[in-house]
């Protein structure tokens, strides 16, 4: 899944010389930072009945998207594992680390009793959590065709309108990939000649350079 839902990240390419594209972020669960903008930074909230905090790095989720909940790691309800949790929105706040399968968007919620809203009872705020798989396939993984990110190995192609998407590099998606990103580099003029498409990634290295396979 990309984000919730398996949503795939699209792109809007950019003109450039000798027809080559620039691609830029247009939507998902990420966005192009990877520092705390807002509100969005670490968590630290606390809800009974969970562990010190809800989702917490290396906490466990269960299965489904509309009812997801924290679950044991070891039981045979635990889907996923979170590897990394921020407060705010993902639009606004950290990457995920590159090898998240999927973001699960967490809402504000209050404790059971805290019927005057006190948020000093232990309330969470809205939130994201990044998860990896516990089992494959991790949708995630370079050249996958998944996950909140596109990172070097992964493959994308032209969707029409200026655009690119993300899709399996093995070719078992609607489509064939047209190009790889085959490194992230921290501006255009250090991708190698090979490159035909530079993509925004976002991170310390924002660039992806792109060859066409």
């Amino acid at each position: 899944m990309r984000g919730q839902g398996a949503v795939r990240a699209a792109y809007r390419l950019l003109p450039v010389c000798s027809a080559l594209a620039a691609a830029v972020l247009l939507g998902g669960c990420q966005g192009p930072r990877d520092t705390p903008v807002g509100n969005a930074g670490p968590t630290t909230a606390q809800l009974p009945g969970h562990g010190a905090q809800f989702l917490a790095v290396g906490a466990c989720s269960s299965f489904g998207t509309a009812a997801v909940t924290e679950v044991p790691c070891a039981s045979e309800r635990a889907a996923a594992r979170v590897v990394a949790r921020y407060d705010g929105t993902a639009d606004d706040g950290p990457l995920c680390p590159p090898l998240a399968d999927f973001v699960l968007h967490i809402g504000a919620q209050r404790p059971a009793g805290d019927a005057d809203g006190d948020e000093d009872l232990g309330a969470i705020p809205p939130g994201y959590a990044c998860m990896r798989d516990l089992e494959p396939p991790h949708p995630g993984d370079p050249g996958a065709g998944g996950g909140p990110r596109t990172i070097p190995g992964d493959c994308v192609r032209d969707v029409g309108g200026g655009r690119v998407r993300e899709t399996p590099c093995d070719g078992s998606g609607p489509r064939a990939p047209q190009y790889e990103v085959t490194t992230a580099v921290t501006a255009r003029s250090a991708c190698p000649a090979s490159t035909v498409l530079y993509v925004q990634l976002g991170g310390g290295e924002p660039v992806g350079c792109a060859r066409r396979l």
